[in-house]
């Protein structure tokens, strides 16, 4: 997934701004004019039948207000309602967002368990674990400076925002046209936050942002028509006409000349002149201030465990240790002559291995994907109703992209997800990759569990919302090890490419703490990457900035897989011949995104209850 994000900076910066009013069946009906007047009524006992109607109540007040409070993040998720505006990016916007959040963090002691059921424990809990986390790395650290750089700063998502929209109906174009005309405030807004940043000493680091003026000028368009924000009114369908709207195709292009370039052209002029001459030449977390405790609050944050650097750095050694010795089996049984670093220099660079053209490499893509697809009951009982396609990464931001990453559909907005390759630089993206990254992208990896958690019934809606880095892209990593049961690596080299893959993971437990907690110079980190690993320079370089850009998210992905396999083996130790895979993942898949506490409860569970059946 790209890598999550999209939600960090949506769910941190977002504004929650004042709620407006809900009714729920049961409660005493009014309407609400602040969050302090909607949790004062909650708090009160005697508006709700039982605890059960409260909590209830408090979850969907929460889930409102969190839509309410990102609209960005509401049209991400599918949720109608609020795709004429954005986020509110403002100091003021943040500060009562904090004001907000922490009002919500806490109210969640206001219930009495005893007076619960097993399913609403269970989702207190998740939403303490949720809120009370984020409330915590908000309110003692500055995350709202941090919403820029080349890898995954908001300025990328503008546009795939605007193209996710819906335009079969007047109003659904009617947004876009409003969210064009907000785009010139939104990024004022940014400006403003980052120039506070500068002001404070509290920057990202100048590799992470050297590219993002050419990003943004690649998003300014020459023509209004070549402009990315025209596609969604290329194809309109025959029909769709707005009141006091002469030409929807003449407005869109007026309000992209005359508002959107020249917003962004300022915006742009602001991070050449102003941002990137301030930008720090350090790349640890630890040579800001507070920066250490920061980066041990992003290391519970993204791997919902409490964990320390030490710890990871330490288990990273291990893990990569331990492939390094599968890799060299595996290169032995190939018959290649030499050691493993001439072995990856050779898979880097011989031409069998690339092709030669993009359109080459997005079909061989959707041709892992067709032979995945119809597989994938013999694994899991339960699969998602909503389909997914392949696509090619933007050109925009193709450069400092990674090398794939995938994108949530909806099927209330009738949106496919999309699994996204990034076709620049094909010397980069050897076909030995592709199966595994297919794997972990689309299916089973991230379509099958996100579209899982969007489809769910009977849960809180808050539900649905939530981040949790270490079960998301746990379970990306730990699918890539499904391949074998799927068919597939059956290619020794697609099998040294899994391998690859989570050797990758394993190195960031080590790079990514000795960036931010041992103090790592990003060459460090660049020639222990290319020593354990067969990938590509410009990959490796891609994925340290990356790592510098975004400290501890890239942690979760071997701490998820490993709780997940851990799981896994104590359940096949447990049941013997009566474990069932498919029963298994669903019960893996079957509650969303939650905390891998969460997680281990939920299987132990079901262990017992498997074991009282024998």
């Amino acid at each position: 997934m790209k890598k999550s994000k999209i939600f960090n900076i949506i769910l941190m910066i977002a504004l929650m701004i004042p709620f407006f009013g809900y009714q729920q069946e049961n409660v005493k009906q009014r309407t609400i004019q602040s969050v302090e007047e909607e949790l004062v009524f909650i708090k009160n006992k005697s508006n709700f039948e039982d605890e059960g109607e409260r909590l209830k109540a408090f979850f969907e007040a929460y889930a409102k207000n969190q839509i309410a409070a990102s609209p960005a993040m509401a049209t991400f998720l599918g949720k109608p309602g609020y795709d004429d505006v954005w986020d509110d990016l403002s100091t003021e916007g943040v500060k009562i967002k904090l004001a907000n959040l922490k009002l919500f963090n806490e109210a969640q002691k206001w219930f009495d368990v005893n007076e619960l059921t097993e399913e609403e424990v269970e989702n207190l809990g998740i939403f303490n674990r949720a809120v009370g986390i984020q409330y915590s790395l908000e309110s003692q650290f500055p995350e709202k400076y941090v919403i820029i750089d080349q890898i995954d700063g908001f300025h990328i998502y503008l546009p795939a925002i605007i193209q996710m929209m819906p335009t079969n109906s007047s109003t659904g174009v009617k947004n876009i046209l409003s969210r064009l005309e907000g785009l010139p405030k939104l990024l004022q807004q940014a400006q403003n936050t980052l120039t506070e940043g500068i002001e404070k000493g509290i920057v990202m680091p100048r590799n992470t942002v050297i590219q993002v003026p050419e990003q943004l000028k690649q998003i300014i368009s020459n023509t209004p028509e070549e402009s990315v924000f025209y596609a969604p009114f290329a194809n309109l369908k025959e029909g769709i006409t707005i009141e006091g709207r002469t030409s929807i195709t003449d407005d869109a292009l007026k309000i992209i000349a005359n508002k959107v370039n020249p917003a962004f052209i300022k915006f742009t002029d602001f991070m050449e002149k102003e941002y990137l001459p301030n930008a720090r030449e350090s790349y640890g977390l630890n040579q800001l201030p507070n920066g250490e405790a920061w980066y041990n609050e992003l290391i519970t944050y993204h791997t919902s465990t409490n964990i320390t650097a030490k710890e990871v750095h330490t288990l990273g050694l291990s893990e990569v240790a331990r492939i390094k010795k599968e890799m060299e089996k595996l290169k032995s049984d190939i018959g290649f002559e030499g050691d493993l670093t001439a072995f990856n220099n050779f898979l880097r660079e011989d031409p069998q291995f690339f092709f030669e053209t993009p359109e080459e490499l997005l079909i061989a893509y959707r041709d892992i994907c067709k032979r995945i697809d119809p597989v994938l009951p013999k694994l899991f009982g339960k699969l998602p109703r909503l389909p997914y396609g392949v696509k090619q990464v933007p050109a925009y931001s193709e450069k400092a992209s990674t090398t794939a990453y995938y994108y949530p559909g909806s099927l209330q907005s009738g949106v496919p997800g999309y699994f996204y390759a990034n076709t620049y630089n094909l010397n980069a993206r050897p076909k030995w990759e592709m199966e595994a990254l297919s794997i972990h992208e689309a299916v089973p990896g991230h379509h099958l569990q996100i579209a899982l958690a969007s489809e769910l019934e009977d849960v809180p809606e808050f539900r649905s919302m939530l981040n949790f880095t270490a079960f998301i892209e746990g379970w990306g990593l730990y699918s890539e090890s499904l391949g074998p049961e799927l068919g597939f690596y059956k290619d020794p080299y697609s099998k040294y490419g899994q391998l690859t893959y989570e050797m990758w993971r394993a190195i960031r437990l080590v790079v990514d703490t000795g960036i931010h907690a041992y103090g790592w110079s990003r060459q460090e980190a660049i020639d222990y990457f290319k020593m354990n690993s067969g990938k590509s320079i410009g990959d490796i370089t891609v994925e340290i900035d990356r790592y510098i850009a975004m400290p501890g998210q890239a942690l979760a992905y071997k701490i998820g897989e490993l709780k997940i396999k851990e799981l896994r083996k104590k359940a096949e130790t447990a049941l013997t011949d009566q474990f069932d895979i498919r029963a298994f993942h669903d019960v893996v898949l079957g509650s969303g995104t939650i905390p891998l506490d969460v997680l281990e409860v939920n299987v132990n569970n079901w262990i017992i209850k498997q074991t009282t059946k024998q």
